[in-house]
């Protein structure tokens, strides 16, 4: 469960949102066409779960999927 507790802490929303825009940002600057696009979409994917709070990993460990911190 230390996973699910770094990913939903500050330091892991963080790290998702980091990320996602790492991803967004290669997708649509360096990569480029098609598969620039669909790498972009993909790092919306941590992108929100960073700012949203919801962690899709947690189901997996048996944790709720807005992670320990969520209610």
């Amino acid at each position: 469960m230390g996973f699910v507790r770094f990913m939903s802490s500050t330091t892991g929303r963080i790290l998702r949102i980091v990320a996602g825009l790492a991803l967004i940002a290669v997708g649509l600057l360096v990569v480029g066409g098609t598969g620039g696009i669909i790498l972009a979409v993909v790092g919306l994917v941590p992108l929100a779960a960073g700012l949203f709070g919801f962690c899709l990993f947690a189901p997996l460990f048996g944790a709720s999927f807005k992670g320990e911190t969520g209610s």
